[in-house]
């Protein structure tokens, strides 16, 4: 169950973005390994890039660990291009095999059922994934109860009052880890959710908050 004051009300507010909003099927993907590769296609970009890089990497049949590790660096960035900053994640996509490959043998089941914590170190330690990404692959790829923190998240909640605008990342996921059930599918949706709400009310510089559901508990 929540814990304290501070745990209620980050729970009523889920509550109030789930009504307004409903589940939003998150992260979309046929497979644990597609979606591991939409958590670093999508960096910087918006989803509707990474669906069309999705559907050339598909199309051709490079949509496994096996497959992807074949492609040439070249290959590879020109089929992911509409998903923009191709060459980097290229680079970025081939560190991410490279690990794969050399710490469970290239098996994606090995990985994803590795602990949380050891499985985030390791990521962080490649070229390329950095925390939001990591927790990405741990929350939507491998279904482990870890809180994502984006932009979205620090912003919405720095404006409520349960962050500082210059908390680290690990400060602000500590908020939700502290406060909330240890659950994977709540964590989820509740990542999703303030996705929705960051795109459609608080804006980075000019926030809408008449109509937004979150308003009721601005301070």
């Amino acid at each position: 169950m929540p814990v304290g004051k501070t745990g209620k009300q980050l729970m009523a507010m889920y509550r109030a973005l789930f009504k307004a909003y409903g589940p939003q099927h998150w992260w979309p993907g046929d497979t644990p390994f597609e979606i591991m590769v939409g958590t670093v296609l999508t960096q910087n970009t918006a989803w509707i890039n990474v669906e069309k890089a999705i559907a050339n990497l598909k199309r051709e049949r490079l949509l496994s660990p096996a497959r992807l590790r074949e492609v040439t660096p070249r290959r590879l960035a020109r089929l992911i291009r509409p998903c923009g900053y191709f060459n980097i994640k290229a680079k970025r996509l081939a560190n991410l095999m490279a690990f794969l490959t050399g710490r469970y043998g290239g098996s994606l089941t090995r990985m994803l059922r590795d602990d949380p914590g050891d499985l985030r170190k390791g990521l962080l330690l490649v070229n390329g994934i950095g925390p939001e990404t990591a927790d990405a692959i741990i929350l939507y790829a491998a279904g482990k109860p870890v809180f994502v923190v984006d932009a979205y998240t620090k912003r919405i909640f720095s404006r409520h009052g349960h962050v500082s605008e210059a908390a680290r990342y690990d400060d602000v996921q500590q908020v939700f880890k502290g406060s909330l059930p240890h659950n994977a599918g709540l964590f989820n949706e509740y990542h999703a959710l303030l996705v929705m709400v960051g795109k459609r009310h608080c804006k980075k510089s000019t926030p809408q908050c008449m109509g937004c559901p979150l308003e009721p508990f601005l301070i």
